[in-house]
């Protein structure tokens, strides 16, 4: 990856980090800080040449919490798909997806599986 786009993915990851949506920022409240199985996540990290919600190096694991608009929209559903088939398959990395009512409504759930998956 040249510099100039590593420069842009730092710059863009910083600025998801400071307008997280509710839902991301209610997820990392229990990610962060070692809180499940004594591991390190970090939130908004460029990975490769794209940006993820949240990820566990050690497990190898990203974590994505999806709004309604990755459901509906084709574009969008197209472009998650190329970017997961990238992370799984380039990068060798496992993700887990959620919603974010998943996140908002069921969060013992949504832990629950993050432990499942380790």
């Amino acid at each position: 990856m040249m510099q100039k786009e590593s420069h842009y993915l730092k710059h863009t990851a910083r600025k998801l980090r400071n307008n997280c949506t509710e839902a991301e920022f209610k997820l990392w409240q229990h990610l962060k800080r070692k809180q499940i199985n004594s591991l390190q996540f970090y939130r908004q990290r460029p990975l490769g040449k794209y940006i993820v919600d949240f990820y566990c190096p050690k497990k190898k694991i990203v974590i994505e919490v999806d709004g309604g608009q990755h459901y509906i929209e084709g574009d969008i559903i197209y472009y998650d798909k190329i970017r997961e088939d990238y992370l799984k398959n380039i990068l060798k990395l496992r993700v887990i997806r959620f919603t974010n009512i998943d996140v908002l409504k069921n969060m013992s759930a949504v832990v629950d599986k993050i432990i499942e998956t380790l």
